[in-house]
């Protein structure tokens, strides 16, 4: 049946009808004819020609009648066991089809036990659900890229269009290239993170495991910033175990150091304080990253791995939330743990577990 095609059945099926009637005329035949032959044998009953002709016409007769009766039944049964649910599940469809996600069927409430239709009807709905869900994410998420790409873009036009001033001072004219410029950086780190990210949701990235001591790489990611903290003089405290080894991607962890010290020193005020540890505990390295920055509120911090999401839109031009989308792909990619803990005013602390290594050939971080 066609999408949108609506069939409607009688009660009545000549199909039916005569499929019936077929069934009922072997039987019914079968049983008269034993009958029959069982009276003559033991009672010796002879039958005369016109008895036979009225016990045939009343055997016809029963046929007809009881052909018509079982028809009827089996469209009654049909109507209501078997056609209703499926005009459901097919208007349900048909919404589906047409873009509308928040289509549902109300489950079949038969006689007796469920039947096929309910779990049909229920898979049916999980489906719906997961759909509207995924359709929700594309749409924030084209609607997100859209704003983001907006913005610099934005910004990149309107400086672009004060250089062209034949009578700007030179002072002004380098401030604007600067702003030309970093507007430039962090539309390039946009594209480059929304790619990655594209790639590890889509499992094109692949770990490449290797044995390498963990403290090297957490102190040359943490160096690549300095400039940062000494800019806004922040103090950096660290406590990092010697000789801890992990068996995972180097790369992609330097993807999670990276994003977790950024975001610590973004959203720590100048004066302020940023910590790193890495421990050991039983077969795992725990890394931790603390901050006395602005903290996150509970309600924010359901949200914060999600992408593009960002809590305070006072700082928005401070990041385009993708960050985090990142450390939670990549920690779970390779079987890591992370979590938050955070109040408001006083600070962040990330905390990533992973498992670490402890036999086999060390190799130097990157």
């Amino acid at each position: 049946m066609k999408a949108g095609e609506k069939t409607r059945r009688f009660l009545f099926s000549l199909r039916s009808y005569v499929a019936f009637f077929l069934l009922m005329s072997f039987v019914i035949t079968c049983c008269m004819l034993l009958f029959l032959y069982t009276m003559r044998r033991s009672m010796g009953i002879e039958f005369t020609e016109q008895g036979i002709r009225q016990a045939a016409i009343l055997t016809f007769g029963n046929v007809i009648f009881l052909s018509l009766l079982c028809t009827v039944i089996d469209g009654v049964r049909r109507k209501f066991m078997v056609e209703r649910p499926v005009r459901r599940i097919v208007q349900g469809a048909e919404k589906l089809m047409r873009g509308d996600f928040s289509a549902r069927i109300e489950p079949y409430r038969g006689i007796g036990e469920r039947s096929g239709f309910d779990t049909i009807i229920d898979y049916f709905n999980r489906m719906a659900e997961e759909l509207s869900g995924v359709e929700t994410l594309r749409t924030d998420f084209i609607a997100n890229v859209s704003h983001e790409l907006k913005t610099p873009l934005a910004v990149l036009q309107n400086y672009g269009t004060m250089l062209q001033s034949p009578n700007l001072p030179a002072e002004q004219r380098m401030e604007y290239a600067r702003a030309i410029t970093e507007q430039s950086r962090r539309l390039a780190d946009l594209i480059t993170n929304i790619l990655k990210l594209n790639r590890l949701e889509n499992q094109q990235i692949y770990p490449a495991v290797k044995r390498y001591d963990l403290g090297e790489q957490l102190a040359a990611c943490l160096l690549q910033f300095e400039s940062t903290w000494e800019k806004k003089q922040i103090d950096i405290e660290t406590d990092i175990e010697e000789d801890v080894f992990v068996e995972s991607d180097d790369e992609l962890l330097s993807l999670v150091w990276n994003n977790l010290f950024s975001n610590a020193l973004k959203f720590t005020e100048s004066g302020g304080r940023v910590s790193v540890t890495l421990k050991t505990e039983g077969d795992h390295a725990v890394v931790s990253v603390s901050d006395t920055g602005c903290g996150i509120s509970p309600e924010t911090g359901k949200h914060i791995f999600e992408k593009f999401y960002q809590g305070d839109t006072s700082r928005a031009t401070q990041g385009n939330g993708l960050g985090l989308a990142l450390v939670k792909r990549v920690a779970d990619i390779v079987g890591g743990d992370l979590s938050v803990e955070s109040e408001v005013g006083k600070g962040s602390t990330f905390t990533v577990k992973i498992g670490r290594a402890v036999h086999g050939d060390v190799q130097k971080a990157p």
